[in-house]
């Protein structure tokens, strides 16, 4: 390539000077300058062609992943970072709404062409390598000095693991163990501010106390929570009889019925959480109503972070979900790491891809946002997340939530269970219509129908 640049340009001056000297009326100055700015323009040419070759000779890795406009921006820096010193492997990030992501993908893996490394959450994680999508990652793992896979939460390790093989690499944990509390609306009720060993009979006076009414019209809200699965596990129940390998639910479970209808009770009973007419009513989202400052606390994830933290009316921290009436500390989970496609023509370039996503560099900047807890100990131990000062103060304690985490039932048909027997039962309950001891066995019959089907 480069004997023959040199060919071309040595050719191409010697038909300017040529042509330069036929004129004669260029004085040699002129003449001089006319070839030095000609040949600097031929070099910058024939330079951009050398580089665009290059570029066309990369080995091209697609990327497949969702998330928030601030998530996207971290990924995009921190795959072109890597590429400045990998020119040999092109990126190419492949963004999908997180609503069509999972039904997307999983019709590209159908038709053999899935992106080379898919992000994946928990449950979508189930989804995808029931369908044998994914390459065994351990054989890297094992050869690969620059990732230690010790370093990681083993219970976001362990959920990726099958038969003892891992098939994705973590990039994230996020326990729904986040209380957010109003702390100028506690200061105001001249309530202590909760602490990580608080318990749910505790969370509900306080919560109590919180709540404000104007005549018969409440004003301002005490608590909510989403995640009912909390409750469940928190009273000692279960969803499924083992999450790894659910044989059949068990919400009918006496444990299972007592922590969802203590969940119902605190809108129909004790009115402390709106329900959902009345949300439908306020016209909000869950977090703009924290975020209003007309609900005093708000169980959810830590991926609320950078919206509170644009709060400049109050403010506010968080607590750890409290624990059963038995003492049992557990709640829900998600996550999230990278995965690799079982049929990428380029696996070992893949791996290196995969290792800047869910690498220390991408780990910490999602951290400092706020927008994730590391995967990595190593990273969540330290300044960018448990040693950082930023809001919220308290957010340390995920680190050790994470034990306490439950995950929801490993099954490729947990999604169509989810969305078309249990929320619309559980709707019943909710909305004060039926009582749990009623809506359960019906749960647990439709669900373990579905469960079996062939």
């Amino acid at each position: 390539m480069v004997d023959m640049r040199q060919y071309i340009i040595q050719n191409i001056l010697l038909v300017v000077i040529e042509k330069i000297k036929e004129k004669g009326r260029i004085n040699s100055m002129n003449r001089l300058l006319s070839i030095i700015v000609l040949t600097a323009v031929i070099i910058s040419f024939l330079g951009g062609c050398a580089k665009v070759g290059k570029q066309d000779d990369a080995i091209k890795i697609e990327v497949a992943y969702w998330g928030s406009p601030e998530e996207i921006d971290i990924i995009t820096a921190t795959i072109r970072n890597w590429e400045k010193d990998h020119p040999n492997i092109k990126v190419v990030l492949s963004h999908v709404a997180g609503g069509g992501y999972e039904s997307k993908i999983l019709t590209r893996i159908v038709a053999g062409s899935a992106p080379d490394i898919m992000f994946a959450e928990v449950n979508i994680f189930t989804s995808f390598m029931t369908k044998g999508a994914f390459l065994n990652l351990t054989p890297f793992v094992e050869r690969d000095p620059e990732i230690s896979i010790e370093n990681f939460f083993p219970e976001v390790v362990n959920r990726f693991t099958i038969d003892g093989q891992l098939y994705c690499i973590p990039r994230d944990t996020a326990p729904f163990a986040c209380v957010f509390y109003n702390k100028d609306l506690f200061d105001m009720a001249d309530v202590p501010y909760p602490s990580d060993d608080w318990t749910l009979d505790e969370m509900l006076e306080i919560a109590k106390k919180l709540t404000v009414r104007k005549g018969h019209r409440l004003t301002q809200y005490g608590f909510y929570s989403w995640c009912w699965m909390n409750f469940i596990h928190a009273f000692g129940g279960s969803i499924v009889d083992n999450v790894e390998n659910p044989t059949k639910f068990t919400l009918g479970k006496r444990e299972s019925i007592d922590g969802l209808q203590f969940y119902a009770d605190l809108m129909n009973k004790h009115e402390v959480m709106p329900d959902a007419t009345t949300l439908a009513n306020v016209g909000m989202a869950l977090n703009e109503l924290f975020v209003s400052g007309k609900l005093a606390m708000y169980n959810s994830g830590i991926w609320e972070t950078p919206q509170f933290r644009k709060i400049k009316t109050f403010d506010w921290d968080v607590a750890m979900f409290p624990k059963g009436p038995s003492g049992i500390r557990a709640f829900g989970t998600g996550g999230s790491g990278y995965c690799i496609y079982n049929k990428t023509k380029h696996p070992e370039e893949a791996w290196e891809v995969l290792k800047a996503l869910s690498g220390s560099y991408g780990q910490g900047r999602l951290a400092e946002n706020g927008l994730a807890q590391p995967a990595n100990r190593t990273i969540a131990e330290g300044k960018d997340w448990a040693l950082s000062p930023k809001k919220p103060k308290n957010k340390k304690m995920l680190n050790d939530a994470v034990k306490y985490a439950v995950y929801e039932p490993f099954t490729p048909k947990w999604r169509e269970i989810l969305d078309n027997v249990i929320t619309k039962k559980l709707d019943l309950v909710f909305n004060g219509k039926e009582k749990m001891e009623d809506i359960a066995p019906q749960i647990d019959k439709h669900a373990d129908a579905i469960l079996h089907e062939k």
